[in-house]
C-alpha cells in the first residue's frame, strides 16, 4: 500500500462518511459526556489542521491536530477506515501529524481517548510512538472512562 496523506477541506463525500462513522462509533462506545470527537464543522475551524490518507482513490483514514497553545497541539479524529485497520494507516497518519506538530514548533502533543477495550488498539499505537499517560489537559477531566496521553517533542 502506498498512502498519500494530504491536507483536506472536509468537503469530500468519503471523508464526511468516515467522520460520521467515527462519531457513530464514539457514541456507541462512550458515555454521552465522554464523546469528545469533533464534527466536520468544528474540524474546519482555523485552529485545526485536518489530513486525509488515500490508497489511490480510496480513503484509508484521517486525522487532525488542534492548536492548543504556542507549544502544544492535540490529536483529534484519528481514524482508519474499517477495511484499513491494522494495516499501518494509523501509524502513517500519526507520523504526518507529528511532523505537522514539529513544523508548528510544538514542544508536545497530547490526546484524549477512552479506557475500555475498543480503545486498546489506539493505546498501543500511541505508546509505541512515545506517548505516555498524563493528567487531563484543556477541558478534560479525570474519570473512569477517559485517558489522556502526551508526547514530548523536544
Amino acid at each position: 500500500m502506498n498512502l498519500t496523506i494530504v491536507p483536506d477541506d472536509l468537503n469530500g463525500e468519503a471523508v464526511l462518511a468516515l467522520l460520521q462513522f467515527h462519531l457513530d462509533e464514539m457514541h456507541r462506545w462512550s458515555p454521552p459526556e465522554s464523546v469528545h470527537a469533533m464534527p466536520a464543522e468544528r474540524l474546519r475551524q482555523p485552529d485545526v489542521a485536518f489530513f486525509s490518507a488515500w490508497d489511490g482513490e480510496v480513503l484509508a483514514g484521517c486525522g487532525a491536530i488542534k492548536h492548543l497553545g504556542d507549544d502544544h497541539g492535540e490529536l483529534k479524529s484519528m481514524r482508519a477506515a474499517p477495511e484499513y485497520r491494522r494495516k499501518g494507516v494509523g501509524k502513517a497518519i500519526l507520523a504526518r501529524l507529528l511532523e505537522e506538530a514539529r513544523t508548528r514548533g510544538y514542544a508536545r502533543v497530547s490526546l484524549e481517548t477512552g479506557r475500555p477495550e475498543p480503545f486498546h488498539p489506539a493505546h498501543g499505537l500511541y505508546r509505541a510512538h512515545g506517548f505516555v499517560e498524563c493528567p487531563p489537559f484543556g477541558d478534560y477531566v479525570s474519570d473512569d472512562f477517559s485517558i489522556c496521553m502526551t508526547k514530548d517533542l523536544r
